[in-house]
């Protein structure tokens, strides 16, 4: 496990898509060929870099860089709450509106594609699953929610789980 001292900062963006009552969450499918965390859904985000001065522009930068998400399509609402990883990141997700039309164009050397998923599927605990394995030694649990052929879970799931709860419980 890693120690607090030893966490790396790092920023995701939360993009809720504006499409009325038919709201949506923007993710990510990381290419297969990533070093970590290949494979895996995700949220747009990464480390934050010294010259970002907040987490906030380095999640919009972030976006910029994996999705092509122009900063002046999206309104920023505010942050959730830290979520650390057993892995040595501390992350800092920048709950976001995303106002349509917007184009996006996905880095093909980080994201395989890039989809919505109903919000309201995702704020409905009864699509929050806790699951759980042995790694590196000890029991760890985690959310997971399947949606169709994808499948949603650990630090995104978490993630989506913390703003059900702080919206909807």
């Amino acid at each position: 496990m890693v120690t607090a001292g030893k966490m790396r900062d790092a920023a995701v963006l939360v993009p809720v898509v504006d499409r009325g009552p038919e709201a949506t969450m923007l993710l990510t499918l990381r290419n297969a060929s990533m070093r970590k965390h290949s494979g895996q859904i995700a949220f747009p985000g990464g480390a934050i870099d010294p010259g970002d001065g907040t987490a906030e522009h380095a999640a919009l930068r972030e976006a910029h860089e994996e999705i092509g998400l122009a900063a002046d399509r999206t309104e920023l609402l505010g942050r959730l709450p830290r979520y650390l990883t057993t892995t040595g990141y501390s992350i800092t997700p920048v709950l976001a509106i995303l106002r349509p039309p917007f184009d996006l164009v996905a880095n093909p050397d980080e994201v395989a594609d890039v989809f919505e998923v109903p919000l309201s599927f995702l704020m409905d605990p009864r699509n929050h699953r806790r699951e759980s394995r042995v790694w590196e030694g000890r029991e760890r649990s985690y959310y997971t929610m399947p949606y169709q052929e994808r499948f949603i879970w650990g630090v995104t799931a978490g993630i989506i789980r913390t703003l059900y709860e702080r919206l909807y419980a």
